[in-house]
């Protein structure tokens, strides 16, 4: 961008960016609603299901680096304005998938690409080059409780028109609910960007690279950060399925997932709040640490309504919290120059997590009859997050030298 280009207004970014991952990200939420509806529509198992989902976040993780990539390049608005229409083309062929190989590449593929381009790592891409450091963090919250408050506010109208209109009924309505972005991403139309102009940075992309991933705490981050996608999208997809099983009514579900993203809103804003005052790795380790205690209270007591409500509510202040204070130390660490690519990086470590949690969450219940072994492993990945985050070293990178290029 250009360094001479006047910032967007601090309101207009946080508007539109936070209704556009409300959006994408209240969306997403709610697919393992469709888990029992469509497996067993098609006689499908499922894990087929399950395997779409995982490539889907496999997808939105590294089609993330490029969306990050294109982002710092071209100005965030044309990425979201392309990805919106990918993300209605998707949902609507999901509707309409006759084989698990279709679903597979129309939910997971086109739809993973579509996410990559309208949530995180675009959106925080905006929020670093427009917002001061000193309110960075803080202003990566407030986007993060918007994603939470997408998940409170949309699973439940996703359980409705499943209800009412039917699954394939439902996901053409969430279709044509997506192209809503369209207009909000000409909030986020920087004007450094205008034409296609190259920003000039100190850095080539690939100095950018090799210098982040030589340097340990970026390594660390990305590792704590697969944990967080193992754990969230193993609970967000497999959860109305666990329960089910455990004789519980589907509402059940959908109020806890709904409830996941109502607390999430006060963890994610609190999370960035708190990352201006406090050092964001101890927060992190804090928060995979108390995932997993969590997690291990709620196995050990009685499954009732009443238990996965408290649950749902206390993995809610939790759920992403780790957003904000990753994506701000990297933005503290390396600054915003590439922020979207190296966030897109750290993300696509989170996303292979995610496809181990679904994957692995559908493949051993096929075997095992259980989610057991799946809880057990999120359980010990939690501890190794918050033992791998404490070292992570926040301040700024020194740089020798920096040669400025085009």
């Amino acid at each position: 961008m250009d360094n001479n280009a006047r910032p967007l207004p601090l309101w207009q970014v946080l508007l539109c960016g936070a209704a556009i991952i409300t959006l994408a990200m209240g969306v997403r939420h709610g697919f393992g609603l469709w888990l029992q509806p469509i497996t067993q529509a098609q006689n499908w198992q499922r894990e087929d299901f399950a395997f779409a989902l995982a490539v889907q976040n496999l997808t939105w993780g590294f089609a993330g680096i490029f969306s990050g990539m294109l982002a710092d390049r071209f100005g965030a608005y044309r990425v979201i304005l392309v990805c919106a229409v990918l993300y209605a083309l998707g949902l609507y062929g999901m509707a309409h998938s006759s084989s698990p190989a279709e679903f597979t590449l129309l939910a997971g593929v086109l739809i993973g690409v579509a996410q990559a381009g309208t949530t995180y790592a675009v959106i925080y891409g905006v929020i670093g080059r427009n917002v001061a450091a000193e309110k960075r963090s803080w202003a990566m919250g407030v986007a993060a409780a918007a994603g939470s408050f997408g998940q409170f506010l949309m699973v439940p109208v996703e359980g409705w028109l499943i209800q009412t209109v039917g699954w394939q009924d439902a996901l053409v309505w969430l279709a044509a609910l997506a192209l809503v972005a369209l207009p909000l991403a000409r909030g986020l139309r920087e004007p450094g960007f205008a034409g296609g102009a190259a920003p000039v940075r100190e850095q080539s992309i690939l100095q950018a690279l090799r210098e982040a991933f030589t340097y340990p705490s970026f390594q660390l981050l990305m590792a704590g950060y697969f944990v967080c996608g193992f754990q969230v999208v193993f609970i967000a997809i497999h959860m109305p399925s666990f329960l089910r099983d455990q004789g519980l009514e589907p509402q059940v579900a959908s109020i806890g997932l709904a409830l996941i993203g109502l607390f999430n809103v006060f963890g994610t804003y609190a999370s960035g709040a708190l990352g201006q005052r406090y050092s964001k790795t101890r927060m992190l380790s804090l928060i995979y640490l108390a995932r997993s205690i969590t997690i291990v209270t709620f196995l050990l007591l009685p499954i009732t309504p009443m238990s996965v409500y408290v649950f749902c509510s206390v993995m809610g202040l939790l759920w992403l919290s780790t957003v904000p204070p990753t994506n701000a130390t990297i933005a503290q660490i390396f600054g915003v120059a590439h922020l979207s690519m190296l966030g897109g990086f750290v993300f696509f470590s989170h996303q292979i997590g995610s496809f181990m949690g679904v994957w692995l969450g559908g493949l051993l219940y096929d075997r095992t009859g259980s989610y057991d072994v799946v809880w057990m492993i999120s359980i010990a990945l939690g501890v190794f997050a918050a033992v791998v985050n404490l070292p992570v070293r926040e301040r700024a990178i020194e740089r020798v030298a920096p040669s400025a290029v085009s």
